[in-house]
């Protein structure tokens, strides 16, 4: 059954997603799509957000769910490990890395992408969240070289995306890079940029990045 993956390139959670269906070699089409408070824009995204698929005539949301059920449907080429614990040792470090670190810094986003206004108070209480995220994720993640182990695995296809950006953000808002301490990111993320697949997912981010940031500076009159 065909799927169509809806996003942008500038969104990481959009290309987690396109990072899963490359790695797992499922063919996909792509439409542009951006989030939306439009009423059929809801019937496939309830909360008006990118990414989401079709699958025929279905639509499945929130990357997550999305990358669950590729693996169900297409299991030729697995990113989570055998063991049922190892891959529940999986879904743990997605979920720290996503809830405690990426969705935390996404926070920061605004002010350091976009160029916005830091509300009061907020780069405070994102500090005191986005230290403790990180040093959870530092507990649980041993590059081996992959997270986890010698093979490739949606950890991966996640980090890949996310914390570059998580860098990126608190380099641009507290004048530092949080995750430069982080023991073996700097080399593992080299070694994931070397990947054919992230490679093309990459370059398409960086295509997409500068026309999307002029858009969302126009809409919301950021200078």
């Amino acid at each position: 059954m065909s799927i169509t993956v809806c996003g942008f390139a500038a969104s990481n959670y959009y290309n987690k997603v396109k990072l899963a269906l490359l790695e797992k070699a499922i063919p996909f089409t792509e439409e542009l799509a951006m989030p939306s408070d439009d009423p059929a824009f809801r019937t496939a995204s309830p909360r008006g957000k990118v990414p989401f698929i079709r699958v025929g005539n279905r639509t499945l949301c929130e990357s997550q769910a999305i990358v669950e059920y590729l693996e169900d449907a297409y299991p030729a080429v697995p990113l989570y490990p055998a063991d049922p614990l190892d891959r529940a040792q999986s879904r743990a470090v997605l979920q720290i890395m996503e809830l405690y670190v990426e969705l935390v810094a996404r926070r920061l986003y605004p002010a350091a992408f976009f160029g916005a206004p830091t509300p009061p108070g907020l780069k405070e209480q994102v500090a005191e969240e986005l230290k403790a995220g990180i040093a959870a994720l530092k507990r649980c993640v041993k590059f081996g070289p992959y997270i986890g182990g010698n093979r490739l695995g949606l950890p991966d296809v996640a980090a890949v995306c996310h914390l570059p950006l998580v860098g990126a953000a608190t380099q641009k808002v507290y004048g530092a890079n949080w995750l430069s301490d982080f023991a073996g990111l700097d080399d593992y993320l080299k070694m994931m940029m070397q990947r054919p697949h992230v490679r093309t997912v990459e370059q398409a981010r960086q295509a997409g990045m500068e026309p999307f940031i002029a858009a969302v500076k126009k809409k919301y009159g950021l200078p």
